[in-house]
């Protein structure tokens, strides 16, 4: 039986694109809580500069299958010019 993988991404926006950032995230949510294997997919606004997104993931696999997926290239895509940082992303 596989492992559950925990993670936490963390996302800094620039200055006056947070909400910019979470409406992004949203629709990234909508879309990855279908996905197989998708056990967790939960955001939380830290403070007025800091988001932080809470996976949880059935296997390594549905992790990987999830990485590699639509929703990821277009959440990707749409933040690329939208946050101060890259995203910090941790294993739990």
């Amino acid at each position: 039986m596989s492992e559950i993988v925990d993670l936490q991404a963390t996302f800094i926006p620039n200055e006056g694109e947070f909400f910019r950032v979470k409406l992004a995230l949203e629709i990234a949510i909508e879309e990855v809580t279908r996905e197989p294997g998708c056990l967790r997919y939960e955001l939380t606004e830290v403070s007025e500069d800091k988001l932080v997104l809470t996976e949880q993931w059935a296997s390594e696999a549905d992790l990987d299958k999830h990485s590699k997926g639509i929703a990821v290239q277009d959440l990707n895509e749409s933040l690329s010019a939208l946050l101060a940082e890259p995203v910090k992303l941790e294993r739990l």
